[in-house]
């Protein structure tokens, strides 16, 4: 299984931390689609989009910015990072990212999430208490969907298909359906058990810090009776690559550390990140992928060693890193980068084979 290097993007507006002022929703959506076109024609293999329902982000409908980024964009595969699947309607999921899968000839992915974030809950009539059978139900339907055409289904969220034609089908037929795990037991056991590929975030902390959740993983896809080897597991992590260690942390640093107070919370509260803190999540053993070229490939390796992986997607430029630096970083990515690790990985493979 090839190694795969991708970006993500939450679309915030954050202020500028050296001009004071943020950037204007439509500069941020024409951003958005040129990074995916960049990421593309450097050979990156994913360009992801997160959902948030709040004015500091114009990621409301990353559904629409994706079909933007498919006209844009010829390889690369485009995934929601992830998609609120708690409080969306699994049917207009489904028809939405089929949609995209044909406007890019079959290059649709869903990461289902049950969202950290929770403002759509209230925003689209849904009731917090219900948080967890929420997801279970609807990404249930979501595969059912996926599954078979027509359908008839029935559950307690939403009212029940019968025989339901629901449309368009795929371009090729299905489309990856891989579900975002924060580190809880009981999702990554659950998303074992269905043999879904697992999509891991790690915000902060050391980078083997999600060692157990994988084992529960692997652990619960062989009981279940799938190859827990041959399932694919994901790493979404902040990040950013500089020509050199210290120029990529420079210029990270101030827009991730205001990011992380104005976008990154919940009930109003920021999560302040000390220069030196920061510093230390960049250390060889911590989870943050922000460096020169060369460390980039090494973490990437240590992360391959300790967990398996077989793809790491990076959200460069949180917080509003200016677009000219953040194009920068993803042509490293892309050129320097991942033609390595995906080497390398090949390598140790084989030889592990």
């Amino acid at each position: 299984m090839s190694f795969e290097i991708g970006i993500m993007t939450f679309g915030e507006l954050t202020e500028d931390p050296v001009t004071g002022t943020p950037p204007s929703p439509r500069r941020r959506v024409r951003e958005t689609i040129e990074q995916a076109r960049v990421a593309d024609q450097v050979g990156l293999d994913v360009f992801g989009v997160g959902e948030h329902h709040r004015t500091d982000f114009v990621g409301s409908a990353p559904t629409v910015l994706l079909a933007a980024a498919a006209e844009k964009t010829e390889n690369i595969k485009l995934t929601s990072a992830v998609t609120v699947l708690s409080s969306e309607d699994p049917v207009r999921v489904w028809e939405q990212f089929a949609t995209i899968d044909l406007l890019s000839a079959g290059r649709a992915e869903i990461i289902a999430g049950r969202g950290s974030y929770t403002e759509s809950f209230p925003l689209f009539g849904y009731d917090l208490k219900d948080y967890a059978d929420l997801f279970r139900e609807k990404l249930d339907l979501l595969l059912k969907i996926r599954e078979r055409n027509p359908l008839t289904w029935s559950g307690r969220f939403r009212a029940p298909l019968v025989e339901a034609d629901i449309a368009p089908r795929a371009d090729g037929g299905a489309i990856p359906v891989w579900v975002g795990v924060g580190g809880s037991r009981a999702s990554a056991i659950s998303t074992g058990r269905l043999g879904l590929p697992m999509a891991l975030a790690l915000l902060l902390g050391p980078l083997a810090s999600h060692e157990e959740t994988v084992e529960f993983y692997r652990t619960a896809a062989a009981d279940a009776g799938h190859d827990a080897d041959a399932l694919p597991i994901s790493i979404n992590t902040h990040g950013f690559v500089g020509r050199t260690s210290q120029g990529a942390r420079d210029t990270m640093y101030p827009y991730f550390a205001k990011g992380m107070m104005d976008n990154n919370h919940q009930r109003g509260v920021g999560f302040p990140i000390p220069r030196a803190a920061f510093d230390a999540q960049s250390s060889p053993a911590a989870g943050l992928l922000v460096g020169s070229p060369q460390e980039i490939i090494d973490k990437l390796l240590a992360y391959h060693e300790v967990y398996g992986l077989n793809r790491a997607i990076i959200q460069m430029g949180f917080g509003g890193v200016p677009q000219k630096e953040h194009l920068e970083a993803i042509e490293l990515l892309g050129t320097e980068v991942a033609p390595v690790v995906r080497r390398e990985v090949a390598l140790l493979d084989r030889s592990a084979a």
